[in-house]
């Protein structure tokens, strides 16, 4: 059949239609998918929600109103002037160590302190002037120094302390006033927390377990702790990295990439050395089978690649062990922190000897404080932000709560070849020894002989261990959470844990800022 067109040459054959451009949405879409696929919905995510209200409580709580912040302070800043290892001052009152800060920011220390011991009466905000700190942050930082005490941060090593003692050398460099060098230091605490844990939820990317990494990762206590001075910064960051990189290589079988490995090695020494209750945390990157580190190639694994995890474990506990040699004469002078009835009581080597000697009286002890504080220590593992005391509210322990029950239930099932009984018993083993440390230290730490209790046991002690606590539980639990069709929400939950930790966190925030500003 011929055509009309074939018939007359006149009759023009259709042109044919350009291919419509790509829409730009599709071009930005691309680029989302591209971004989350190298860097994970989980660390995106975080370094949103973490950077947005871990800035917040920087700049919402009063200087020095932090965990011991007056103290931890005090150690940054001997940091980052040299002052590597503990310093002994004189103290009328006892043994006693700490270092020099400029006068101006001891007035501002001075003044804070005073002005939480001191707190008024409910319906009162807790600050009583406000504009005092600003008057006594808009002070230069002054070159005359003065002599305070911070025994209990001179016992931690400077590792914990780089970065806020960069932050305050960034502040002298750009001779900031007191208020914007408590500042400076705080952020850059604030950006280490974000790089290194930022860096653990990538390591979980592609896997749905991110997603309880991510709500351990921003708990109240965990960004406000992330906004303020304190060592706990960095170590509740390297236990995290240490629990994620434990879950990829071990849990899920997975092998780690080179940076992953580098990670996983350095963090298996500094960690030690941030806080002695966390050394066995760091000890388990030996439990990950060689052949899944990313170093050499195949299935073969050459000896030295078995050695070189034990031997980094094997650094971080020599240097573990130098630095608790190093700072054990700083326990004598905890007593000062308690009142002066207790000045003297609080002596490690009696109540080492005791256990030693009567070990069902510590179990007494053991079992009588939880059964007096353990409601206690539950919610303030959700929060109680700092010397103010201010207890996160209901709202944010439920929201919370929602986050870790779809979080968990949305997770792998961790398949038992990767992880075996034998490995997964030893997990469990060092988390609850993990748990044994904290009440042990504290009893022979901060405890006076003879009390009741063990004292200063604290919810907040907990965070570095509830991701490998409950990765246990994933590998014995098989429940898992499924939508009507049978498949994991994966979008679902994210958006659910997502949207339930900003809830905790914004009711969080509405809390404090009411009753400590009004």
């Amino acid at each position: 059949m011929v055509t009309e067109a074939n018939e007359n040459p006149a009759v023009a054959a259709p042109e044919k239609i350009p291919a419509a451009a790509p829409e730009p949405r599709a071009g930005l879409r691309r680029a989302v998918i591209g971004v989350e696929r190298r860097f994970g919905s989980a660390a995106l995510a975080f370094v949103l929600i973490a950077g947005i209200f871990g800035a917040v409580w920087s700049v919402l709580t009063p200087p020095f109103w932090g965990h011991d912040e007056i103290t931890q302070f005090g150690r940054a800043y001997q940091v980052a002037h040299g002052g590597f290892l503990p310093e002994k001052i004189h103290d009328d009152r006892g043994p006693a160590w700490g270092g020099d800060v400029p006068v101006s920011i001891d007035a501002l220390m001075s003044y804070a302190f005073h002005d939480y011991q001191n707190k008024p009466d409910e319906p009162d905000p807790i600050v009583v002037d406000p504009h005092a700190y600003d008057q006594l942050g808009a002070a230069a930082v002054s070159e005359e120094t003065k002599q305070v005490w911070f025994t209990n941060t001179a016992a931690y090593s400077p590792i914990p302390y780089l970065p806020p003692a960069a932050g305050i050398r960034i502040a002298e460099a750009l001779d900031l006033n007191v208020g914007g060098m408590v500042l400076a230091t705080r952020w850059a605490g604030l950006l280490a927390y974000l790089l290194i844990v930022g860096f653990a939820l990538r390591v979980l990317r592609g896997h749905r377990v991110q997603w309880l990494a991510f709500t351990v990762a921003v708990l109240p206590i965990a960004l406000f702790q992330a906004g303020t001075v304190t060592a706990d910064t960095v170590t509740n960051a390297l236990a995290l990295l240490v629990s994620a990189l434990v879950v990829k290589g071990l849990f899920l079988g997975e092998r780690l990439s080179k940076p992953e490995t580098v990670a996983a090695l350095a963090a298996t020494i500094l960690l030690p050395v941030c806080k002695p209750t966390y050394v066995l945390i760091a000890m388990l990157t030996v439990l990950i089978p060689a052949r899944r580190f990313g170093f050499g190639g195949g299935e073969r694994v050459a000896t030295w690649q078995r050695v070189l995890p034990w031997a980094a474990a094997g650094i971080g506990a020599i240097s573990f062990a130098v630095w608790m040699k190093i700072a054990a004469p700083t326990g004598d002078g905890m007593s000062l922190m308690r009142p002066e009835k207790d000045w003297g009581s609080v002596r490690p080597g009696d109540q080492l000897h005791g256990i030693l000697t009567d070990p069902a009286h510590f179990l007494r002890v053991f079992g009588d404080s939880i059964a007096r504080r353990d409601q206690h220590w539950f919610v303030q593992f959700f929060g109680e932000l700092g010397f103010s005391y201010v207890e996160v509210p209901s709202l944010t322990v439920l929201a919370s709560l929602l986050a870790f029950a779809v979080s968990i239930g949305a997770a792998e099932r961790f398949s038992p070849r990767a992880a075996n009984r034998t490995r997964t018993w030893l997990v469990l083993l060092t988390v609850a020894a993990s748990v044994a440390m904290i009440y042990v230290t504290l009893y022979m730490s901060f405890t006076p002989v003879g009390y009741f209790i063990i004292d200063g046991v604290q919810g907040r002690y907990f965070v570095p261990l509830a991701v490998l606590a409950l990765a246990v539980l994933l590998r014995w639990m098989p429940f898992r959470l499924t939508d009507a069709a049978g498949r994991f929400p994966t979008r679902g939950a994210a958006i659910t844990v997502v949207a339930a930790t900003s809830v905790a966190l914004i009711a969080a925030v509405v809390k404090y800022s009411t009753l400590v500003w009004g």
